[in-house]
């Protein structure tokens, strides 16, 4: 089957064009051919540990050059929206240093830097107006201790991402999903927001940039419950890739189901 309509790819990067700091097998070619046919590209990730420079940066360096307004990033979608809706609030993050200068950049007050220099088991709970969960590998009991005490006094709850685990080299490490997930059972609150995939709000960054209407968009990712919903919800065609942290046979049992499901991105050329 070939889809005859498509003028651009939005591709998730972690486990779809890059594992680690390697190229996936047919990455490096498929985005260029996309290319050369005229194809336009856009990158967004969930992962919230990096700047969109920094990701340019990277895909450049493996071989598909990407300037940095082709990649759109979970925080920097929450930045943005922050600072338009909430710009005055005092912001309690639980993630690491690239969240907190994001946010910072946008205009937000980050008051979590105080950990380093307080030697208390928690920042005072009637100080924050908000707390920002994110990926954390520095994640520990005082972060989530002050997070919690927040939300039961009120605090907004908002979040990079919801990605239960992100892929890696040698296997997965829990996310941003695992945080709160955590904190929703402890504290009876749900997230009231979550701006990253697959959120309205990453996906409205994606259409403004690339000026095309879902019909004739193509979103490829390795995730049923973001990539995929993101682009069967938008109303995208869609791909999922297996090179990724979804497996074959969990298709079976899903409710988000894709119109193709490839191998490697190599598949792609035969499809749009």
């Amino acid at each position: 089957m070939k889809i005859n309509n498509i003028s651009g790819v939005i591709f998730d990067l972690d486990g779809t064009i890059y594992l680690g700091d390697e190229a996936l097998p047919g990455a490096v070619e498929t985005c260029q051919e996309l290319r050369r046919r005229g194809i336009r590209l856009l990158f967004v990730s969930n992962k919230p540990l990096q700047g969109r420079e920094v990701y340019s940066a990277k895909l450049s360096r493996l071989g598909i050059p990407a300037a940095t307004d082709e990649v759109i990033t979970s925080t920097h979608v929450l930045g943005m929206y922050l600072a338009r809706t909430a710009p005055t609030l005092n912001y309690f993050v639980i993630g690491e240093d690239n969240t907190r200068n994001e946010l910072r950049a946008h205009g937000l007050t980050i008051l979590d830097d105080r950990l380093e220099q307080d030697s208390r088991e928690v920042i005072d709970p009637q100080g924050i107006d908000a707390v920002v969960v994110a990926f954390d590998r520095t994640l520990d009991y005082r972060k989530l201790n002050t997070a919690y005490q927040a939300l039961i006094h009120g605090a907004h709850f908002y979040a990079t991402n919801a990605d239960k685990t992100c892929p890696m080299p040698g296997g997965a490490i829990p996310d941003a999903g695992a945080t709160i997930t955590a904190l929703e059972y402890i504290s009876g609150r749900k997230v009231e927001l979550v701006a990253g995939k697959p959120s309205p709000f990453i996906l409205k960054q994606a259409s403004q940039f690339l000026e095309l209407p879902p019909e004739r968009l193509l979103m490829v990712g390795d995730r049923l419950e973001t990539d995929i919903r993101m682009g069967v919800e938008a109303g995208m065609h869609t791909a999922l890739t297996l090179t990724g942290v979804t497996r074959r046979e969990q298709l079976a049992d899903s409710a988000v189901q894709p119109e193709f499901v490839i191998e490697s991105l190599t598949e792609l050329l035969s499809i749009v």
